[in-house]
């Protein structure tokens, strides 16, 4: 086994969040990093085939979600305030960015990295506050995206990394 390549799959509590190459860190949880391709079925009229054919239809990104404790920076919210009307004008102009998450390794080296194409916020929401727990308060924010590219890590031999897989980068 060549020295410095990871031989076992990578941990989900060690990450960190770029927004347009801004590391935007303290995500304490991040979901719905996901792509689905719809199924388009279709039957011609005159076959004896009793099953449809299949075809690849629209390819789909779900939304991602970014949630962690609440700080005093306003980043979050001044993103969604770009695309939200202010309720005496329209929208003042999506700000399309690219987020990075990329997951780190043991020693703290960047492992394989997924980019958000063309994303921006679709929703923010802020925990409940209640006077009588202790709990820690959370803001979440929801990125809507138009792509999701898979990376391998820096200068990792992608050849020896897709043996015994179906998916390759």
């Amino acid at each position: 086994m060549a020295q410095g390549i990871l031989t076992h799959p990578y941990r989900v509590f060690r990450y960190k969040v770029e927004i347009d190459s801004i590391t935007s860190g303290a995500f304490s949880e991040i979901s719905g990093l996901s792509q689905s391709v719809d199924v388009v079925e279709f039957r011609y009229g005159n076959t004896s085939r009793t099953t449809p054919r299949k075809f690849p239809g629209l390819t789909k990104y779900g939304n991602v979600v970014l949630r962690r404790g609440v700080l005093g920076g306003l980043d979050t919210l001044s993103w969604i305030l770009s695309v939200a009307s202010n309720g005496t004008s329209g929208p003042t102009g999506i700000q399309r960015k690219k987020v990075t998450i990329t997951l780190v390794d043991d020693a703290g080296k960047d492992g394989p990295k997924w980019e958000l194409i063309d994303a921006w916020p679709v929703s923010y929401e802020v925990s409940d506050l209640d006077a009588t727990s202790s709990e820690v308060a959370f803001e979440t924010l929801e990125i809507a995206h138009e792509g999701l590219t898979r990376f391998p890590p820096p200068n990792e031999n992608t050849a020896k990394k897709n043996v015994g897989s179906i998916l390759s980068y």
